[in-house]
């Protein structure tokens, strides 16, 4: 058991070092423009199913309360957690609209749609994302395998070319992480702060 547990520790180090290799130029775009959003007074909208809706409300978490620094809270919102709302929606439509129709309710142009999906094909994912680029928001995709719909029509796609699941949704609270810590880093160092 011992050899196994090692061996899941080891694939989940590795497919985070293939992602940073294959993706560090794109999470800097993802910082630059979460950064450039909340400068301009705009906020972030975070969506997913199963494991990514529960990702989709610890990065909203993250921004609204703090991460590492002491910092006023940031105006995120994970569209994952009113079930009134949701329920109604695939009650009344189809839960194919449960995250597009909460986008043409509260999405602003300049706004973040930021939609995880661990396959790349979660229709409700994608059709939420297809609604926020004809609002004019700015879309950021966080996927895996071959990035699917959703990394084909993002502004800013971060793949983690990876068939396992587990190992692709440790990767995307990672990479939440290092966005949420740098983008507080860009609003909020110190002028003594390196």
């Amino acid at each position: 058991m011992e050899d196994y547990i090692i061996k899941i520790f080891r694939e989940s180090n590795e497919t985070k070092e293939n992602f940073v290799n294959e993706n560090l130029t794109r999470v800097v775009a993802v910082i630059e423009a979460v950064t450039a959003a909340l400068k301009d007074g705009n906020k972030i909208l975070f969506f997913g199913n199963g494991g990514s809706a529960a990702d989709a409300q610890h990065l909203a978490a993250e921004f609204v309360n703090r991460f590492v620094i002491e910092r006023p809270p940031l105006p995120a919102i994970a569209l994952t957690t009113d079930t009134s709302v949701i329920t109604s929606i695939a009650n009344d439509y189809d839960f194919v609209d449960i995250f597009s129709k909460q986008i043409r309710a509260i999405g602003q142009k300049g706004d973040i749609a930021w939609g995880m999906s661990a396959s790349g094909t979660s229709a409700n994912v994608v059709k939420a994302l297809e609604t926020a680029k004809k609002i004019g928001m700015v879309t950021v995709g966080l996927t895996g395998r071959d990035g699917g719909d959703v990394a084909r029509i993002v502004d800013h796609a971060l793949n983690v070319s990876s068939t396992s699941t587990p190992r692709i949704q440790e990767t995307h609270i990672t990479v939440g992480h290092v966005i949420c810590e740098m983008v507080d880093f860009k609003l909020f160092r110190r002028p003594d702060s390196k």
